[in-house]
């Protein structure tokens, strides 16, 4: 609720009131930070999970003909594949809103043009990653798994 000037108007934001939004951006910048910095030294982070594979070998040995085992394993690997991106795609998220609250901060002008160039490189990868995503889908997720749903299409393709 914004405080009124008793005329039915709203009243005319302080100096103080800036420089506590300016320092929740900052604490906020600091804990995307650390939350980046723990992401990328967990097992959820991209490199990461993309060591952790399991060969086709593992699902019926050598040399064998087993179609269901090579359905499976494919399966798997397509699986394996999305995670890794899905991975590599958060990290690159959680760096952009790092990106965007240091801008807010000193002014999207003054940003750094290096950092201004990577915000923007994150932003055109996820946006080129996300319609192969949709394209995959088929449609709305309700579509696919048969389940009926009343949520709207909005954002879906």
């Amino acid at each position: 609720m914004l405080p009124t000037d008793g005329h039915g108007g709203t009243a005319p934001s302080s100096g103080a009131d800036v420089k506590r939004g300016l320092e929740a951006l900052k604490t906020f910048r600091r804990r995307i930070d650390t939350l980046l910095t723990e992401f990328e030294g967990s097992a959820g982070s991209s490199s990461k999970v993309g060591k952790q594979n399991v060969s086709r070998a593992s699902f019926s040995g050598t040399g064998s003909a087993f179609p269901e085992a090579d359905g499976l394993y494919a399966q798997y690997d397509q699986v394996h594949e999305r995670l890794t991106s899905l991975s590599k795609m958060l990290g690159d998220q959680i760096e952009a809103i790092g990106i965007a609250v240091h801008g807010a901060d000193v002014g999207f002008d003054n940003l750094e043009d290096d950092l201004r160039q990577r915000f923007w490189a994150i932003q055109t990868r996820v946006d080129r990653e996300q319609v192969p995503a949709g394209r995959e889908r088929g449609g709305r997720p309700d579509e696919q798994s048969g389940h009926g749903s009343d949520k709207t299409d909005a954002g879906w393709s």
